[in-house]
């Protein structure tokens, strides 16, 4: 597929690293569920000297933690993805060309937009898959990055 140059990959969290739903309790506190795999292909697209991050509209707790956890940067309350995603990139010397974003929604599509690779879970917005490089074969919140990584690491062998 040719993903062979990619030097930065680009999570959104909900729909993505999540399957898009939060458990809300009685006193307001939210939970939200995780699949390991990402973690282990998280942690495997490290070793091929993937740098990682996740970019989020929304300030939660529960994002951060899971970012530190991972050892990979997050960005909170981004309004706009694509601006913060080409600021970030150039601070870091990473053309666009050589990222790939990870969205779902409708709020990710500009930023997919523009880097030089996209992607996506299978119950992502139609919109987000007609402009996607690779959709996956998983939903969001089952294992979409640990595929990624399959996908990822064949092409640099």
């Amino acid at each position: 597929m040719g993903f062979s140059n990619i030097k930065l990959l680009i999570y959104d969290c909900d729909g993505v690293l999540t399957d898009n739903r939060v458990l809300v309790d009685e006193t307001g506190q939210e939970s939200v569920l995780f699949h390991r795999g990402d973690g282990y292909g998280i942690r495997m697209l490290k070793e091929l000297g993937i740098e990682q991050m996740i970019v989020s509209t929304e300030t939660n707790p529960i994002v951060a933690r899971r970012a530190e956890k991972l050892k990979i940067s997050v960005l909170h309350s981004v309004e706009d993805k694509k601006t913060e995603i080409i600021k970030y990139c150039a601070s870091r010397g990473i053309a666009l060309d050589q990222v790939m974003f990870i969205g779902n929604d409708l709020n990710d599509f500009e930023a997919m937009q523009a880097v030089g690779y996209c992607g996506c879970p299978r119950d992502a917005e139609p919109e987000i898959q007609d402009i996607s490089n690779w959709v996956s074969s998983k939903n969001g919140g089952f294992g979409v990055i640990r595929e990624l990584y399959r996908v990822l690491s064949a092409g640099r062998k």
